[in-house]
């Protein structure tokens, strides 16, 4: 009984641990984002909190860099959007309201999100990934040539498509499933770097959300749907993807012939 107390109250301190210091993680970054401005130790400290990936044999490295994409792509990304609001035109009072409220879904990110295992949290991880990646790359990448640009997304998409389709079985062969994703995403990536449309956001005009960003994510969730019901099913149920479907559709319908007219082409 001794020991299974002493194994419990490691267990208890070891969590509170892991608590403190993500949220000190999180903390750490908005503080060197408003009162630094450098972007370069910002992105310093998200690969130092990484050095576990490298901590391994080389052979290794290849794997878990991978598995840890998603994981990257958002925190570079969350990186990039503080930024973003710190340099914008906000006043003060709104800037820093703004970096708490994203400093706190980054806090539940690294404690709620990030650390689930069941498929529709790795779902969720892999959405996030898509939204926050996208639009952090077209918030900053105006001036970047295509190439650049459409390997930001081929990236993207194959971090999202790999991340989600580890958590089937091995038959399923995620490595060339997710390199064919990827050049979905390049595509889309092609096309949005000669026409990206952004909506400014309701409270906060100065900040923009690109189109291509919630296009990518919908249709990522239909593929995703799609590819889950082929898998329990043997083939692509219409009554799993109809509605799925129907939303990323009207959703898009709506956004390319009614709110184009009310975004920024940028």
């Amino acid at each position: 009984m001794e020991f299974l107390k002493l194994v419990r109250r490691r267990s208890f301190v070891s969590e509170v641990v892991y608590t403190v210091l993500n949220i000190a993680f999180a903390v750490a970054l908005v503080v060197v984002i408003r009162y630094t401005e450098s972007i370069p130790l910002a992105l310093g400290l998200v690969l130092i909190s990484k050095w576990r990936v490298l901590a391994v044999r080389a052979r290794f490295w290849f794997v878990n860099i991978r598995s840890n994409l998603v994981d990257i792509i958002v925190s570079v990304s969350v990186v990039l959007h503080m930024a973003t609001i710190n340099a914008s035109t906000l006043d003060d009072f709104r800037k820093i309201i703004l970096l708490l409220v994203l400093t706190a879904l980054y806090v539940a990110w690294l404690l709620v999100i990030k650390p689930r295992s069941k498929r529709s949290y790795v779902a969720l991880q892999a959405g996030v990934a898509i939204l926050l990646g996208t639009a952090a790359l077209y918030s900053i990448a105006f001036s970047w040539p295509a190439s650049a640009v459409v390997f930001g997304m081929w990236l993207i998409g194959f971090s999202a498509a790999n991340h989600i389709l580890n958590t089937y079985d091995d038959e399923t062969h995620p490595l060339f499933l997710s390199l064919v994703w990827s050049l979905v995403f390049a595509e889309i990536g092609w096309v949005a770097y000669h026409w990206t449309i952004a909506y400014s956001l309701p409270v906060v005009t100065s900040l923009l959300v690109p189109q291509v960003a919630i296009i990518a994510t919908l249709i990522g969730f239909v593929a995703y749907k799609s590819y889950d019901s082929f898998h329990h099913h043997q083939k692509i149920r219409t009554s799993d993807i109809i509605l799925p479907l129907l939303f990323t559709l009207s959703v898009i319908t709506v956004l390319v012939f009614v709110f184009n007219r009310v975004g920024t082409v940028i």
